[in-house]
C-alpha cells in the first residue's frame, strides 16, 4: 500500500522533474542554504539548449518587473499543509435542504491563493471558465498581504483588516512605496495557478479599471501569453457623468486570456440576436423556412478571379452586373445554386439588385464585439437594487458586480450542457453564483460554480460604507456570511420562479484549515524512539472521518462536488465516492473480512487509516486480498 501525500503538489519540483527529462544535461549538484548537497539545473546549459541567442547578465532587454517578483513565483510553487473542511451547517442541497450535500455547487471560506493551491491537483486542466474582480488598487480597498513570516508583535502594530484565521487583508494607500509593488506580489501567484486550473479551451474573464489595466495586462501576457489574450471588453458602468470629477470614468475593463487559442474555430459562443437585429428578420414572400435577413452579394475585387465577373438577370428581365470596383462574391454556379434554392432575393416587384436570404433558424447568433454599452450601464446602476430585493430592503454590500454582466460572460464562454465549472476567486457577494443559477433556470443549462472567498470581518465604518453597518446590524459579521446567504435566498426565489427546471440551488461548503495529520505524518525523521506513542495515531484528535474522507478526495484528484455515499460494512462506516470510484474507512480493528468485502466492490482507488488494521496479520494479507479480488485497485493509506 503506498502512503498519501496529504498536502498540495511542490510545482518546483515538478518543473524540475520536466526539465530533467527533457535536458538531462543540464542537471547538475549544488550546495544549497543548508550547507546540503541537493540536485539543481545549470541555468548556463539551459539557456544553450533553449535559445539561439542567450541573454546574460546586464544585457538589455524587453521584461516586465517589480519588486519581490522572485519571491511571488516561489510563493505561487511552495506546496501547504492545509486541507478543506466540510461545514454541513452551511451547505444546502440542491433544493434548498439546509445541511444537505446532494449539490455540484462548491463555496470555500478562505485565503483564496491557498485554496488555489487545494484546487489546483483536482481541478488541473477542468475549469472552462474563471471571472474575477479582485481588488482595483485604487487606495481605498484591500488587498492580500501574502508575508506569511511576519511575526505576532508586528502582526498586531500594523493597521489592518484580518479574519479569526489570521488571513491578513491590508489598506493599500497610494502613499504606500510599494503601491504597485505590493499588488502585483498579490495578483500574480494565483493567476499563475489560475492558468492551470483552466481547461484547453478553458477562458479567463478579469474585471479591472484604469489604476492597474496596464499592468494587469502585462502580468497576463507573461502568464498566459500575449498570444492568448483575445480581447479587452470595455464595458459602461455609468449613464452620465459625475459632476463632483474633473472628468469621471465612464467604463471598467474585463481582460480576456485563453489557456490556449485555437488554429480554427471560435473560443466564443454567438449571442442571441438583441430586438434591433432580430426586426431585420422578416418573411415577406412566405417563405416556408421562417424568418430572414438580405445581404449583400458582392465583394471587393482584389485578386477576384473572372469567373466573380457576371451578369444575372431579374425575374423581370432587369440586368445587373456587379458594381463598378466591385465582383460578385461568388461564381456564377454557385449563384445559380442558391437562385434554384429560393435564397436570391430581388425585391418585392423582382427588379432589384440580388441579395441572399440568411435565414434565422439558420443562424449561429451575434459574433461578440469588445464594446459593451450603456445597456450594461443600466444593469449596474441597478445591481444594488438587485441585492436589496433579497435583503428585505437593505443593503449588505456595496456595488455588486451586475449580475446580467456575469451572466453574459457565461453565455459567452461555457456550453449550457456539458456540465462545466466556472471558478471566481474573488467571490465577494456571490454574483457568480447568483449568475449561474439565473441562467441555468432560464435555459435548463447545467453549469456548476466554485466560489472563494476570505471571510473578511466587516466593521462599522463612516458614511462611504454604509452596507458594512446594515450588515452588522443583520448579523452578518463577515463577507462570507453575506455571499452564502445571498445564494440562499437567490436559490429559493429562483425556484419559486421557475418551478418548470430543476435547478441546483445547493452549495457545499468548505473552509480552508490546516492538516489534518499530524506534523509526525510529514517528517517522522525528526521524531526519535522516545517519541513512538505519536507515530500510534497520526492523524489530529479533532477531525472525523468525513474530514479525511476530503483530503484524501484532493490528494487523489476526486472533485469536492462528488456524489457520497455512506455504507456499513461488518460495523464500519464505509465512504462510496462517485458510486464506488474511491472506497474509504477510516475506522479501527479492520478485519481481513472487512477488506474483503471492500475489495470486492472492485473500486478504482481503496483508502484505509494505517493504524486502523485490526493486525500484523490482517496487514500481511492486505494485498494479497485485493489481488485476489481487485487486483486493479490502487491501495493507499494515510
Amino acid at each position: 500500500m503506498d502512503k498519501l501525500k496529504m498536502h498540495t503538489p511542490n510545482l518546483a519540483d515538478e518543473n524540475f522533474k520536466k526539465l530533467s527529462a527533457m535536458f538531462p544535461n543540464a542537471v547538475t549538484e549544488t550546495i544549497n542554504e543548508n550547507g546540503e548537497i541537493v540536485r539543481a539545473i545549470d541555468a548556463d546549459v539551459l539557456q544553450q539548449e533553449i535559445s539561439g541567442t542567450i541573454i546574460a547578465g546586464g544585457k538589455e532587454r524587453y521584461q516586465f518587473t517589480w519588486p519581490d517578483k522572485k519571491k511571488s513565483v516561489v510563493l505561487a510553487n511552495q506546496p501547504i499543509n492545509k486541507t478543506l473542511r466540510l461545514d454541513r451547517e452551511k451547505s444546502v442541497g440542491r433544493d434548498g435542504t439546509p445541511g444537505s450535500i446532494d449539490t455540484e455547487n462548491i463555496y470555500i471560506e478562505g485565503d483564496n491563493l491557498e485554496a488555489l493551491k487545494l484546487l489546483q491537483e483536482t481541478y488541473l486542466g477542468k475549469i472552462k471558465c474563471i471571472y474575477i474582480d479582485p481588488p482595483y488598487n485604487t487606495g481605498s480597498d484591500l488587498i492580500y498581504d501574502d508575508d506569511f513570516s511576519i511575526n505576532t508583535e508586528k502582526y498586531m502594530e500594523i493597521n489592518e483588516e484580518n479574519d479569526h484565521n489570521r488571513n491578513r487583508l491590508v489598506q493599500n494607500n497610494e502613499t504606500n512605496g510599494r503601491f504597485h509593488t505590493d499588488w502585483l506580489n498579490m495578483i500574480y501567484p494565483r493567476l499563475k495557478i489560475a492558468k492551470d486550473l483552466l481547461s484547453d479551451n478553458g477562458l479567463i474573464f478579469i474585471s479591472i479599471d484604469d489604476n492597474e489595466v496596464g499592468n494587469l495586462e502585462k502580468i497576463c501576457n507573461e502568464v498566459f501569453g500575449q498570444w492568448n489574450k483575445l480581447a479587452s471588453l470595455i464595458w459602461q458602468k455609468k449613464t452620465s457623468p459625475d459632476a463632483r470629477m474633473d472628468i469621471s470614468a465612464a467604463h471598467d475593463y474585463i481582460l480576456v486570456y485563453a489557456k490556449k487559442i485555437p488554429e480554427h474555430g471560435f473560443l466564443l459562443n454567438a449571442l442571441p440576436y438583441d430586438e434591433s437585429r432580430m426586426s431585420s428578420y422578416t418573411n415577406p414572400d412566405n417563405d416556408p423556412r421562417g424568418p430572414w435577413a438580405s445581404v449583400d452579394i458582392t465583394g471587393q475585387t482584389g485578386r477576384a478571379p473572372k469567373s466573380q465577373f457576371y451578369l444575372i438577370t431579374t425575374p423581370s428581365g432587369k440586368k445587373y452586373s456587379p458594381p463598378e470596383g466591385r465582383c460578385w462574391a461568388m461564381a456564377e454556379s454557385t449563384f445559380k445554386a442558391l437562385y434554384d434554392d429560393n435564397r436570391i432575393w430581388f425585391g418585392v416587384n423582382g427588379d432589384n439588385r440580388p441579395r441572399q436570404k440568411k435565414f434565422l433558424r439558420e443562424s449561429e447568433g451575434q459574433r461578440p464585439w469588445t464594446w459593451w454599452d450603456n445597456k450594461f450601464a443600466s444593469y449596474n446602476q441597478a445591481s444594488n437594487k438587485e441585492l436589496m430585493k433579497l435583503f428585505d430592503g437593505k443593503l449588505v454590500f456595496d456595488n455588486p458586480k451586475p449580475v446580467k454582466l456575469i451572466s453574459r460572460i457565461i453565455e459567452l464562454s461555457m456550453n449550457k450542457n456539458d456540465g462545466e465549472i466556472i471558478l471566481d476567486f474573488f467571490s465577494g457577494s456571490a454574483s457568480t453564483a447568483h449568475a449561474v443559477m439565473e441562467l441555468n433556470a432560464l435555459d435548463g443549462g447545467n453549469r456548476h460554480y466554485i466560489c472563494i472567498q476570505i471571510p473578511q470581518e466587516l466593521k462599522k465604518t463612516g458614511n462611504d460604507f454604509k452596507a458594512n453597518n446594515i450588515a452588522l446590524e443583520l448579523g452578518y459579521t463577515n463577507l462570507c456570511h453575506i455571499g452564502e446567504e445571498r445564494i440562499r435566498r437567490a436559490g429559493k426565489i429562483i425556484k419559486e420562479e421557475h418551478t418548470e427546471t430543476n435547478i441546483d440551488a445547493g452549495f457545499r461548503v468548505f473552509k480552508v484549515d490546516s492538516s489534518n495529520m499530524k506534523d509526525v505524518y510529514y517528517k517522522p525523521n525528526d521524531y526519535n524512539q522516545g517519541d513512538i506513542d505519536l507515530f500510534s495515531d497520526n492523524i489530529k484528535a479533532d477531525r472525523t472521518s468525513e474530514d479525511l474522507l476530503f483530503q484524501v478526495m484532493l490528494d487523489l484528484g476526486v472533485f469536492l462536488s462528488s456524489k457520497i455515499d455512506e455504507m456499513n460494512i461488518d460495523g464500519k462506516k464505509v465512504f462510496s465516492v462517485a458510486d464506488g470510484y474511491l472506497m474509504a474507512c477510516f475506522d479501527t480493528d479492520i478485519t481481513e473480512e472487512t477488506v474483503k468485502r471492500i475489495a470486492q466492490k472492485r473500486p478504482y482507488y481503496a483508502v484505509f487509516r494505517d493504524s486502523g488494521i485490526a493486525s500484523d496479520s490482517v496487514a500481511t494479507n492486505f494485498e494479497q486480498i485485493f489481488e485476489t479480488y481487485s487486483p486493479d485497485t490502487v491501495r493507499k493509506v494515510l
